[in-house]
C-alpha cells in the first residue's frame, strides 16, 4: 500500500533529536523535516541525524536550504558554493562553459546532499533579479529571464543526474519587489502581461521538469489580492496552464508575509486550501504545534518524486570521483572571488 505523508514540514531545535522531538515526529500530520544551521555541525553529523530520523520514521522527507552564496546552511564537510549570480555572471561571454558548470554544480550539490542523508534542497531559485531585491539579489542566476531559464535548466539536469529532486522558487517571481517577505508583505504592482513576459518565463519553461515549487509570499494585485502561496488563482495557473505535476511547498508560514492569512493554524489551512501540498513552519515550536493540530486528518499525495530513491553515496567516497574533485575545486575558487 502506498504510504501517504502528513502536510507539515517542521524544524528541529538542535543537532540531536530530543525525546520530545521523537514523539513530535511520530505525529501523522508531520511529513517532513527541514534542517537549519543550528542543526548542523558537519556533514558526518548531518548524516547521523538524518539516519536517526529515518530509523524513527523512514517515510519523512528531509530537506535543507542549500543554494550557495548567502544561503548555504551547511558549511563544513561539503563544497563551499558561490552564489548562482556569480556563476551566471559569465553566461553572456562563455555560455557553453557556464551551462556546463551549472549542470556540474547541480550534480555536485545533489551528490553531497544525498551523501548527507537528505532528500532535497530547496533549489534552484528561478527568480529574475531586477536589481532592487536585497533578499533575492545574487541568489538569482541573472537579470535576464531567458538566461535564468537556461542556467536553472542545466542546474535541474545536474540535480536529476545525481538523483536529487529540484524545487523551483519563488513562484511567480520574487525578484521584482524591494520588500523582504520575511519582514513584510511585498506588493508587486506590475501587470500580468509584464509578469508573463519576464518573471514567469523560467517557471513556464521549466514547470514540467520540476519536482517541487515554492510560491512567494508576495501579492500581485493585477491578478489576485492574495499572496501567491494562498491564491487558488496562482496555484491553479501553475497546475493547469503551466502543467506542473509535482509538490507545492508553502514558504515558511512564520514569515511576516504570511500574516495575511491569520494565525499559524489559519495560515496552514489557507495555504492547503489554495493548493499547497505541504506547509513549512519554522523557528517557532508553538506555531508548529498549532499547525499540526489544525492539519489533523489531512495528508498529501505520494511524494515519491521527492524522496531520494538511489543508493546513497558515502561522503568519504566522493573525493575518489574525478568529476567531483574538478567541480569542487572550481566552485571553491569561485566562492573565494
Amino acid at each position: 500500500m502506498t504510504q501517504t505523508l502528513g502536510p507539515v514540514m517542521l524544524d528541529l531545535e538542535g543537532t540531536r533529536l530530543s525525546a520530545d522531538e521523537r514523539k513530535l515526529l511520530l505525529r501523522p500530520e508531520v511529513g517532513g523535516v527541514i534542517l537549519f544551521a543550528r542543526n548542523l555541525e558537519d556533514a558526518q553529523q548531518v548524516r547521523g541525524l538524518c539516519d536517526a530520523i529515518r530509523r524513527l520514521r523512514p517515510q519523512l522527507l528531509l530537506a535543507i536550504d542549500q543554494e550557495g552564496g548567502r544561503v548555504q546552511r551547511m558549511r563544513h564537510g561539503v563544497t563551499r558554493l558561490p552564489s548562482m549570480g556569480r556563476i551566471g555572471r559569465d553566461y553572456q561571454t562563455s555560455p557553453e562553459v557556464t551551462l556546463r558548470l551549472c549542470l556540474d554544480t547541480g550534480w555536485l550539490l545533489g551528490m553531497e546532499m544525498a551523501a548527507c542523508g537528505l532528500d532535497l534542497t530547496f533549489a534552484p531559485v528561478l527568480d529574475v533579479d531586477a536589481g532592487i531585491s536585497s533578499v533575492i539579489g545574487d541568489r538569482s542566476f541573472s537579470s535576464d529571464p531567458v538566461a535564468v531559464t537556461a542556467l536553472a535548466g542545466a542546474f535541474v539536469s545536474g540535480l536529476h543526474e545525481a538523483g536529487m529532486a529540484a524545487v523551483g522558487k519563488h513562484f511567480p517571481g520574487h525578484g521584482g519587489v524591494a520588500a523582504d517577505s520575511h519582514l513584510e508583505l511585498p506588493i508587486d504592482e506590475r501587470s500580468l502581461d509584464t509578469l508573463r513576459r519576464h518573471d514567469l518565463i523560467p517557471f513556464t519553461e521549466l514547470a514540467t521538469r520540476l519536482d517541487g515549487v515554492m510560491p512567494a509570499h508576495v501579492v500581485y494585485p493585477a491578478f489576485d489580492a492574495r499572496p501567491a502561496g494562498f491564491s487558488t488563482s496562482w496555484l491553479g495557473m501553475l497546475r493547469e496552464s503551466l502543467g506542473f505535476k509535482g509538490t507545492i511547498f508553502s514558504d515558511d508560514l512564520g514569515m511576516v508575509g504570511a500574516g495575511f492569512a491569520g494565525t499559524p493554524g489559519e495560515r496552514a489551512q489557507a495555504a492547503l486550501n489554495a493548493g499547497c501540498d505541504m506547509v513549512l513552519v519554522c523557528n517557532d515550536r508553538a506555531a508548529a504545534l498549532e499547525v499540526l493540530d489544525a492539519c489533523q486528518g489531512r495528508s498529501i499525495r505520494p511524494a515519491s518524486r521527492l524522496r531520494y530513491g538511489r543508493a546513497r553515496p558515502e561522503l568519504d567516497s566522493l573525493g575518489a570521483l574525478g568529476r567531483w574533485r574538478r567541480v569542487h575545486a572550481r566552485l571553491e575558487a569561485m566562492a573565494s572571488d
